[in-house]
């Protein structure tokens, strides 16, 4: 990985301020130029909203809000009220998520948010409750559990049993009783069955059947005209540097040639995406604090751990990772370095499974130096356990 030249510039500057450097550096130039690039290329009633459970960070929101984000993916009421204050209007947001509670989808109908997206048969009477009270009418999308996966998928969200969505072989006694509920306008479908696709054949294979599913559901049950399809979101990083990149334009004209077979140009298609907007835009760097050798294998203890970047031991990947080096003096003669090795990098926490980084090969670190891991502007600081052994909190730095 390469650290760009004002990220390195910021980290030096702030080594020379003396404390411990433990802190997130955001520059959000690449996730505005990637909602733009996507806005160009994908088809008429394609409509891109920012995940953003991703990264909640105001500059992330700013972000997907200039570069003409359609709206919001949320999936609880802080982040529906973050979104708001970021400037985000309420019927720009889409709900999504299992357990939604009475007060949340109370605000959803006070609010008019564009579409709730249904889970179960409870909450659609939850939610029907709530709109007839307000005298209200709320548009929903039901989210469906297909009976297919994406197997190589980094996770799944369909086949088999999972908490999202009502099974796909149980529509046939759902969905009337959906259809019944007179506060809930159904408007489509929800399928998201993958996360992390790097191939983007399988997600236009998902696209297929869910076109499938929806001209099967047309036909089966009268009144349900499925004119918005949310494929979820689903586009991959290469975490791995392995040189094998989501192609966006592939994804943007197989779609369009999916949308011209079925006919379903008139229709409008929701993408939520958040960790292929937001990852590089990020980036966690802590210092180094020690090394040893611990039977034949160098550990990097760094001042951050799994509290503050909790990422790669939860998915049990290696981050990109790069070494400013700093030119500390050593502490004492027979000082441990790194030298053109596999190495592991954990943090200051009282727990083996702070991981940062396992097998990971290093050319040159030494104590002082910070280690700064890439592709950590999604699912970062949030996703990890902060309050254990209530270390400080990292600053979150903002440089463009």
């Amino acid at each position: 990985m390469q650290i760009p030249n004002h990220v390195e510039t910021r980290l030096r500057e702030l080594a020379e301020h003396g404390k411990t450097l433990n802190c997130y550096i955001y520059d959000t130039g690449e996730m505005r130029k990637k909602i733009a690039h996507l806005a160009r290329i994908m088809p008429a009633g394609v409509e891109v909203f920012y995940a953003m459970k991703a990264n909640p960070h105001g500059a992330f929101l700013a972000a997907a809000l200039e570069a003409g984000a359609k709206g919001i993916e949320i999936a609880s009421l802080g982040e529906a009220e973050k979104a708001v204050a970021a400037g985000f209007d309420a019927s720009s947001l889409i709900y999504t998520g299992p357990g939604k509670s009475a007060e949340e989808l109370t605000w959803a109908v006070e609010h008019c948010i564009r579409t709730v997206h249904i889970e179960s048969l409870t909450e659609a009477h939850r939610l029907n409750a709530i709109a007839e009270k307000a005298g209200k009418k709320q548009d929903i999308l039901l989210r469906i559990n297909a009976d297919f996966d994406i197997h190589e998928a980094q996770t799944t969200f369909s086949g088999g049993s999972k908490k999202f969505g009502v099974d796909e072989e149980k529509l046939a006694d759902v969905l009337p009783q959906i259809l019944a509920l007179d506060a809930l306008n159904f408007r489509g479908l929800h399928v998201y069955a993958a996360s992390g696709v790097l191939n983007v054949a399988d997600l236009l294979k998902n696209c297929e059947l869910v076109f499938g599913m929806a001209r099967h559901i047309e036909a089966t049950f009268p009144g349900a005209l499925c004119d918005t399809i949310d494929f979820g979101g689903g586009f991959g990083v290469d975490y791995l540097e392995s040189g094998h990149d989501f192609d966006p334009q592939a994804y943007a004209d197989g779609l369009k040639s999916l949308i011209d077979q079925y006919g379903y140009q008139e229709r409008t298609f929701f993408l939520e995406l958040g960790r292929y907007l937001a990852a590089d835009s990020g980036w966690f760097c802590t210092e180094i604090l020690d090394i040893k050798d611990s039977r034949g294998k160098k550990q990097v203890i760094c001042a951050g751990g799994i509290n503050h970047f909790r990422r790669p031991a939860a998915l049990a990947i290696n981050h990109p990772l790069a070494i400013v080096h700093l030119e500390r003096a050593r502490l004492f003669d027979g000082q441990e370095s790194i030298r053109n090795e596999s190495v592991y990098f954990g943090g200051p926490l009282c727990t083996g499974a702070d991981k940062l980084a396992n097998n990971i090969h290093v050319e040159a670190a030494d104590i002082g130096d910070i280690a700064v891991f890439g592709l950590a502007g999604a699912y970062g600081l949030t996703m990890s356990n902060m309050e254990f052994l209530s270390h400080e909190r990292p600053e979150e730095i903002v440089l463009g």
